[in-house]
């Protein structure tokens, strides 16, 4: 067994139990949201910020039927998320509470307030109404708070709110790859296999239920706000995770 899948092994026994599963959870529901913000809301992500970012760069190239307003909207209230997610999880840890469990109930609460502004609300693709954008900004507020409870549980693999990184792992520590530095067989390997696959099937999910069985924004919503909340009370009684550094380490992956 070379380095690298020792290595992979050992990073994975270090993690609390079933830490890897709720992640691949987590995973699924941004999936379900994305489709919600950009099919539903948009056009505009709420936690893949990257889209939001072009978007912007598109609109001040003038590109003709792109409105960058929900885009704005979005990557705004993403920033508040990350800022005040900051401080509740630093001062949470500080007085040796669970900060991870916190941060995964807040976010409920917030994507299920997304949902109760947005009953009723009828998707609409391109010109969002006030509401809309309302219903935008709350759920990019809860995934700026999701991107910081993940970046500070540092679970390699899973950041669960976007895949280009473990796919390329994946792939390239895959047979097609047979890139050893990627730790093929061990179960960082897979994990990111299955955080590839897991995003894929809350998008699927949620197109789905939005473009084929007609489900109103609100309705669809409770979906990810119940599955984040089922998440924090399967963790409660797990092991505080350590907190990451997303200096050094987070450069080096």
């Amino acid at each position: 067994m070379d380095e690298n899948r020792k290595a992979g092994r050992t990073a994975g026994s270090r993690l609390p139990p079933h830490m890897p599963a709720l992640m691949v959870a987590l995973t699924s529901v941004t999936g379900v949201i994305e489709a919600v913000s950009l099919l539903a809301l948009g056009p505009a992500f709420t936690a893949m910020q990257t889209g939001n970012v072009l978007f912007l760069a598109f609109g001040v190239a003038q590109a003709p039927d792109l409105p960058t307003l929900p885009a704005a909207v979005s990557l705004a209230a993403f920033v508040i998320g990350v800022v005040c997610g900051s401080h509740l999880e630093a001062v949470t840890e500080a007085r040796g509470r669970r900060w991870f469990v916190m941060g995964l109930l807040v976010e409920a609460g917030l994507i299920l307030a997304a949902a109760v502004v947005a009953w009723g609300l009828v998707p609409q693709y391109g010109s969002p109404t006030p509401r809309h954008l309302a219903v935008t900004s709350v759920l990019a507020l809860a995934m700026g708070l999701r991107n910081t409870t993940i970046m500070r549980a540092d679970v390699p693999g899973v950041p669960t709110t976007l895949v280009t990184r473990s796919m390329t792992a994946f792939l390239g520590g895959s047979a097609m790859g047979h890139q050893a530095v990627y730790a093929y067989g061990s179960a960082g390997w897979k994990l990111r296999g299955l955080s590839v696959l897991a995003i894929f099937t809350g998008g699927v999910f949620g197109a789905l239920l939005l473009l084929r069985a007609g489900w109103t924004v609100g309705w669809l919503l409770l979906v990810p706000a119940a599955t984040v909340m089922v998440v924090a009370l399967a963790y409660r009684k797990q092991p505080q995770p350590r907190t990451g550094r997303v200096t050094g380490r987070e450069r080096r992956r």
